[in-house]
């Protein structure tokens, strides 16, 4: 097969670790030129592959297919070992095992009948608690498995939208990366991410980012002459071109790269094969270190213009929670170590001192219980739910969000969202429907309103219009006829919009694109942000002539010429080109309409043309840009309209009324954005905001050295709606300051929208980044935490309302949790003070801690969204994760519930008519007494479960309940199982069964939660104090613990002990959460950066 394709895969390879002028030798050398090498590879350079099933199907059989293996999913076993590493489990279970070891001796001298008969039953409680262990460990070890489950489905749906254009049998069409096969022949452009290695067949000023693979920041000019090679995992910042695929999936660059690193499945495979083999991992080490240098040489020299600083960004809702489970931790820990010492000390004082007993080894089992109660205490007081709270409220908002046009990447960019204060879009196709079409033009002198007829054109402007429109544009913009009366538009809408007015003047676009095929190009400048404009060069008999497009005013700069009435070119002096912007294109933009400018330049021998101000001697120096532009002749000014979605002025409605900014950032007119803004609501009639253009707004935020001012710029922002004729600079620019003022008491949480490559930087220093789904490039869409699928405005407005749903998802949750907390902590210790036992019992509470942690956060985590959520104002930075209206429901709750459970501890066994269970021996069964205490304590849990569904003072807590079908399912499963085990638990739960009239009780005191509830509503959190609400600035030690990570777990800074890391990481683990964006990886691209 090897000679069928005259190449093997090794030599492919090799070949691709070549550079610049030695591959161009090679190439050359050992193929004969890029075409000799398409012969080898069976394929065609100008028609593609046939596309061949058998021939695509033996290609991938021989070269391989284009996806990197993923690493195989930990095992449900392996994900049940790791879950048994938790600090507190363990201790759990060692003190059950000694528990049940001590259970089974007896020594001998005790012949009391009712003791031994007792003694029958010990092993019955450490039993119990390994089951509760393993509970909860399968528990754990499902919710994981299921995480991981959602991370591989949104990483294959990632993938799956991951296209690129191929020649196949002559016809150009999209496909998706994992086809690609070896020898196909793929038209890259500007933005695109490379997903396999090739050679260069065709380029037009091509330029790539290769500094995922080498660190070099400086973009890499690629041609057949330059340097030819193309690598996986590197961008295309400029430019277009053709290349011939040579190496796709495992044996691509990104590829080697990650089954080096032990990326792949393929790596695993390989260790276990060769796992004598020192030397292949020593390569994969060295490989490694080499490329974390690679990764963070650019980031280093960020790091030195930041200040120095490298601190790990945590999300808005991660840093609260995070310092809020240290403090519960520390607390928890205190009053655990309280409990056990307490319980030992009075049973030392009882036993020893006052009643005056020896010592007898029976007396360890005491001591055993005790360490189990101090545990069990830790166990419920440590919030291990917080992180599966956040993983659940995350995973569902995730997988619904799909269905609301919301692709997310990042899990945490959800609850960011939902705290987002501003919001900066773009125009084009976010606020408007980026389906453009010309419906004004000025051409020879005359300002049409709708489209001319062709002969009423000068026949050298129509001609030159054709030609303008359809060559100076990428071929793959295509105007086809669509499903109902209006024609489909495929590529850039703006070049579409050109090539309907071409189809609109009766002229076939396609005619004059067969007689001038890309491969004819003399040159190409290719659009991008500084140009505005887009040239190509094609060849005429007597020389060059240069095609150019772009932004009206910037085009019309670099006039010198203007087709008159005849078709004639003449002189474009600086006062007709005034005139010509007050009176065409300033009207045009009012309208709201995109100007675009079509001129071109002739560079031929000829001298007797007027225009021909460059007269041609040789080649020309292309790259001289600045010469090469000057002297256009101005063909006509089109006026494109891009109608505002019907839905976006509704959904900017929504957004100011639930507190959020939105900010318009466009390279358009400033007439344009204007006018748009107004018809959006971003301005209204008497708004005193700013509309400024990008050279204005650098003016007012600069000082005199020109750097930003942080006081200037805010003077600035605040004021600011519109920024019109922007640079992608600046849109960064305001984006970093906006997120570093401080001029807003709760800081500003930025979302912003992009579709460019060069919207990157913004991209990935918002809070929250956007991309196009539809128009944006693989570059932008790299750098965003959320795909927008349909490109619209309206789906971030459904985002803000999942987030905020997240968010308040998780505080409704923490305010549960906390008030069960405080409750079973409290109870515990006030029981070992003063009756010499815990009332509820470790098994009893490991099932509280079931209820509390998974199950509580399985109900409250699903709650679905409602149009509620948007009458509120955002909570940015600095609010308390723990509002007061929430602190007072869990102080209001825990009193409440105290109050209850200690008047049943003390006076209970006279209200239910039982025998007293206090000072009880350890060794006795089970009393009706505290069962009665257990129940009543469960009952006030469940019903305080539909409290907490309410955390800004609603008073109907029953709103919504029954649409949400897991809540209601999850609360009668626990209640069902909550009868079972006081009926049938026995020993097992220490609980004995209990009549119908204490049963009354039980569900009397758990109602009357509810209505308690009522009475803490009514209490008015506006009197309340300031200091009651709780959590809102980030946690300093999460700042340590995340700069000890970074230097490979060595101390720094001094502060924060390796203990305490460890302890922060055990009790938390908040991280994992996060880091699902990794796993979102593409498994054929390279992401280092």
């Amino acid at each position: 097969m090897a000679a069928q394709f005259g190449c093997t895969v090794l030599e492919l390879r090799e070949f691709m670790e070549k550079r610049s002028h030695e591959a161009c030798q090679i190439l050359q050398e050992k193929y004969s030129g890029v075409g000799e090498l398409c012969k080898r590879l069976k394929t065609s350079p100008v028609e593609g592959l046939s596309g061949n099933a058998a021939d695509l199907a033996e290609r991938k059989a021989f070269f391989g297919a284009n996806v990197i293996p993923p690493k195989p999913p930990k095992s449900f076993l392996r994900l049940v070992w790791e879950a048994l590493q938790d600090v507190t489990l363990i201790i759990l279970e060692i003190a059950a095992i000694v528990s049940l070891g001590l259970s089974f001796y007896h020594p001998g001298g005790d012949d009391n009948e009712a003791s031994n008969e007792e003694r029958k039953y010990e092993w019955i409680e450490g039993v119990a608690i390994l089951v509760a262990v393993i509970v909860v460990v399968l528990v754990t070890a499902f919710n994981d498995w299921s995480k991981e489950r959602q991370f591989r489905g949104l990483q294959n749906k990632i993938e799956g939208d991951h296209k690129i254009s191929v020649l196949r049998n002559n016809e150009v069409m999209p496909i998706p990366v994992t086809d690609i096969v070896v020898g196909d022949i793929c038209l890259i452009k500007y933005g695109d991410l490379m997903p396999t290695d090739g050679v260069v067949i065709q380029s037009n000023d091509l330029k790539i980012d290769e500094s995922a693979l080498t660190g070099e920041s400086d973009h890499i000019k690629k041609g057949e002459d330059t340097d030819p090679m193309l690598l996986s995992g590197t961008h295309v910042m400029e430019g277009s071109g053709r290349m011939v695929v040579t190496a796709v999936g495992v044996n691509s660059q990104a590829g080697i790269i990650f089954t080096l690193l032990g990326a792949t499945a393929e790596a695993d495979d390989d260790k276990d094969k060769n796992k004598d083999k020192k030397e292949t991992k020593t390569d994969a080490a060295e490989a490694g270190a080499e490329l974390e240098e690679v990764r963070t040489a650019p980031d280093k020299e960020k790091k030195k213009e930041d200040g120095g600083s490298h601190k790990k960004e945590q999300s808005v809702l991660q840093a609260k929670l995070t310092k809020l489970a240290i403090q519960i931790g520390y607390a928890g820990m205190t009053i655990a170590i309280l409990t056990v010492i307490i319980l030992i000390l009075r049973f030392c004082i009882t036993t020893f001192a006052v009643e005056g007993k020896a010592w007898d080894i029976t007396y360890l089992q005491n001591f055993v219980k005790y360490f189990i109660i101090g545990v069990t205490v830790l166990v419920v007081a440590v919030p291990e739910g917080l992180p599966l709270a956040v993983t659940l409220s995350l995973a569902y908002a995730v997988k619904k969000m799909m269905f609301d046009n919301n692709l997310v990447r990042h899990l945490d960019a959800c609850e960011t969202m939902g705290n987002a204060t501003a919001i900066c879009s773009d125009k084009t196709g976010t606020l408007t429907t980026n389906r453009m079409t010309v419906v004004q033009s000025y051409i020879a002198d005359k300002h049409n309103k709708e489209t001319p007829k062709f002969a009423d054109l000068p026949k050298n402007a129509g001609e030159l219009i054709v030609q303008c429109a359809s060559i100076n544009s990428g071929y793959t913009s295509k105007v086809v006829k669509g499903e109902g009366d209006l024609p489909m538009q495929l590529g850039n809408k703006t070049e579409c919009a050109l090539l309907g007015f071409v189809l609109g003047l009766g002229q076939s676009y396609e005619a004059i694109r067969e007689q001038n095929p890309e491969s004819s190009f003399a040159h190409m400048y290719t659009f991008n942000s500084a140009r505005k404009s887009m040239s190509t060069v094609i060849r005429i008999p007597d020389g060059y002539r240069m095609l150019t497009k772009g932004a009206s005013e910037m085009v019309l700069k670099r006039c010198t010429f203007i087709l008159n009435k005849s078709g004639d070119a003449v002189p474009f002096s600086k006062q007709e080109q005034d005139r010509l912007v007050h009176d065409v294109i300033e009207p045009m933009a009012m309208d709201g309409l995109r100007t675009i400018c079509l001129a071109y330049k002739d560079l031929s021998t000829n001298s007797a043309a007027a225009n021909n101000v460059q007269k041609l001697s040789g080649e020309p120096d292309w790259e001289d840009e600045d010469s090469m532009l000057q002297g256009l002749t101005c063909v006509c000014i089109t006026g494109i309209e891009d109608p505002v979605r019907p839905e976006v002025p509704d959904a900017i409605r929504r957004c100011q009324r639930a507190g959020i900014t939105v900010r318009m950032v466009t390279g358009d007119n400033i007439n344009t954005a204007r006018s748009i803004a107004g018809k959006c609501g971003i301005l209204k009639p008497g708004d005193d905001f700013y509309v400024l253009e990008g050279k204005e707004f650098n003016r007012r935020i600069r000082d005199e050295t020109g750097e930003v001012s942080q006081q200037l710029f805010d003077k600035v922002w605040p004021k600011l709606r519109v920024l019109a004729r922007s640079q992608p600079q600046d849109k960064y620019t305001l984006v970093k300051h906006m997120i570093e003022s401080k001029v807003s008491e709760a800081r500003e949480v930025i979302a912003v929208t992009g579709d460019g490559t060069n919207d990157a930087p913004a991209l990935k220093k918002a809070d929250v980044g956007f991309a196009m789904g539809i128009q944006g490039t693989d570059v932008a869409k790299e750098a965003s935490d959320i795909i927008l699928t349909d490109d619209n405005f309206t789906s971030i407005v459904k985002a803000v309302m999942w987030g905020r749903n997240v968010y308040d998802s998780i505080a409704k949750f923490l305010q549960f949790q906390l008030t069960v907390n405080v409750v079973a902590v409290v109870l515990a210790f006030v029981g070992a003070c003063a009756v010499n036992d815990s009332p509820l019992k470790a098994v009893q509470m490991l099932w509280v801690n079931l209820i509390m942690d998974t199950l509580a956060s399985l109900a409250l985590a699903t709650e679905p969204p409602t149009e509620e959520l948007l009458n509120r104002k955002p909570y940015g930075r600095t609010k308390p994760l723990i509002s007061r209206t929430m602190m007072k429901n869990i102080l209001g709750h825990s009193v409440y519930q105290l109050l209850v459970v200690f008047f049943l501890l003390f006076y209970g066994e006279r209200l239910l008519d039982v025998d007293s269970g206090r000072n009880a021996d350890i060794h006795e069964g089970p009393t009706q007494h505290f069962t009665s205490i257990f129940n009543t304590f469960v009952m006030m849990t469940l019903f305080n479960e539909i409290n907490a569904r309410k955390i800004h003072d609603q008073r109907n807590i029953f709103q919504g309940l029954f649409s949400n079908p897991i809540f209601y399912c999850i609360w009668l499963g626990t209640f069902a199982s909550q009868v079972i085990i006081v009926q049938f638990g026995g020993r097992a739960f220490s609980t004995a069964g209990l009549e119908i009239d204490q049963w009354i009780w039980c569900l009397f005191f758990g109602v009357g939660g509810m209505l308690w509830g009522q009475v803490v509503t009514s209490i008015p959190t506006s009197k309340l104090p300031e200091a009651m609400a709780y959590g809102s600035e980030p946690p300093a030690e999460m700042d340590a613990l995340d700069e000890n990570a970074e230097n490979g777990g060595e101390q720094s800074g001094g502060d924060l002990k390796r203990g305490q890391i460890l302890w922060i990481r055990g009790l938390t683990r908040l991280q994992t959460q996060v880091s699902a964006s990794e796993q979102t990886r593409r498994p054929c691209r390279l992401t280092l950066v």
